[in-house]
């Protein structure tokens, strides 16, 4: 079956006998059972909900894996999976990363006797050299965020293995519909299903999906246990969502294309970051692993002042963290979402812009960005002046 089909044709309610053609919204907190033993099908939503019972089985399908968990947010999906590890172990992450996940592994996690190191996992030698027989797992982002650089996945998933290792992909920046790890190696992917599976920045949601059965078991576990699994509203609106899928992705790359090419051609921009542009280092294999370069785009300017100014005159990017919607947002990473990470162990230049592109008219963003830089130019020059 075609993507574009499976992203709509599928049952939506299993075994409801009135075979509706959308999934009920089964918003209770508990189920009748049959007899004083329970038995059961649910019992309570936080260990099983037929809402979030369909979301997961769509989230394991379109990542083609055998298992799908929905969490709360993308940050519970990682915390569960940083319960994989264990006092005396190692975890690798890549060294440009959602400032969140640094904050989880370098505030929490190490705090819990886990070793934590951060690497360019772009360089396949420095990732060698810090692999272990202690290594539990390696987290990577490909493309990252949000300097969008491109981790060899085959590669990576090879050196991990061989170290007794998993490799954990988090696929957000992609989803699904740009870009498949497990079939680049991947044992495990997690996104903030807040972002593109969502897509409209109405709900906060995460996702884990695996086909490994061990690793499976021990997210169900922890999601039961620690009580984060997604509500079922907001289950519901997830997957109200994915049903949009490719259609948003597939025009919001484009546009973002078209808005990549204007930055690398305006002079007040030194550099552009986009995996579709022909001198972006880890094109050829971005293009390898991934279907399409995705919607985000960052740049920069020389300087901080200028990049803050060009944020803050924007019309049509609001000022915003988070990305993938169907809104286009815009802001400063090192003074937004990557905030947590202090400033002397951050990798980002301070001038950095990062753009998320939505659904509007490309033209109308193309004309938004240009009267920002026109502006911030034109009030610079009467200050000078």
């Amino acid at each position: 079956m075609n993507r574009w089909t499976r992203l709509v044709q599928y049952d939506p309610a299993p075994g409801d006998p009135t075979a509706p053609t959308t999934t009920p919204l089964y918003q209770t907190a508990t189920f009748r059972q049959p007899s004083a033993l329970g038995e059961g099908s649910h019992d309570y939503s936080r260990s099983g909900n037929p809402t979030r019972d369909v979301l997961e089985e769509r989230l394991a399908q379109l990542e083609g894996a055998k298992h799908g968990f929905a969490f709360a947010s993308g940050m519970a999906a990682l915390s569960a999976i940083t319960r994989l590890a264990r006092a005396g172990d190692h975890i690798v992450a890549c060294s440009d990363l959602y400032g969140g996940t640094y904050r989880l592994l370098s505030k929490i996690v190490a705090h819990q006797g886990i070793d934590v190191s951060f690497v360019d996992t772009t360089d396949l030698e420095a990732l060698g050299a810090v692999l272990t027989e202690r290594t539990r797992f390696v987290l990577v982002e490909t493309p990252s965020n949000p300097l969008l650089c491109i981790t060899d996945l085959n590669a990576v998933a090879d050196l991990a293995h061989r170290s007794g290792a998993l490799l954990v992909v988090d696929n957000t920046i992609m989803s699904p519909w740009l870009q498949l790890p497990l079939e680049h190696g991947a044992d495990v992917v997690v996104h903030s299903a807040t972002k593109h599976l969502g897509g409209h920045g109405d709900l906060t949601a995460g996702a884990v999906v695996t086909n490994d059965p061990d690793v499976a078991e021990t997210i169900a576990f922890v999601q039961n246990a620690e009580g984060t699994a997604l509500s079922p509203f907001d289950s519901w609106l997830l997957l109200r969502g994915l049903k949009t899928l490719g259609l948003r992705v597939e025009r919001q790359q484009d546009t973002a294309a078209h808005i990549a090419r204007f930055l690398a051609d305006h002079p007040d921009v030194t550099h552009v970051h986009f995996p579709g542009l022909e001198n972006h280092p880890g094109r050829a294999l971005h293009e390898e692993q991934a279907s399409g370069p995705g919607l985000l785009v960052s740049f920069q300017t020389g300087d901080v002042e200028l990049s803050q100014r060009i944020v803050e005159e924007s019309q049509l990017f609001g000022i915003a963290v988070s990305f993938g919607s169907v809104h286009s947002t815009i802001g400063l990473p090192c003074a937004m979402s990557h905030a947590s990470i202090p400033s002397g162990e951050r990798t980002l230049p301070a001038d950095l812009v990062r753009i998320s592109v939505g659904i509007e008219d490309p033209d109308d963003l193309l004309v938004d960005l240009a009267q920002a830089f026109a502006t911030v130019r034109r009030t610079l020059r009467v200050a000078a002046a």
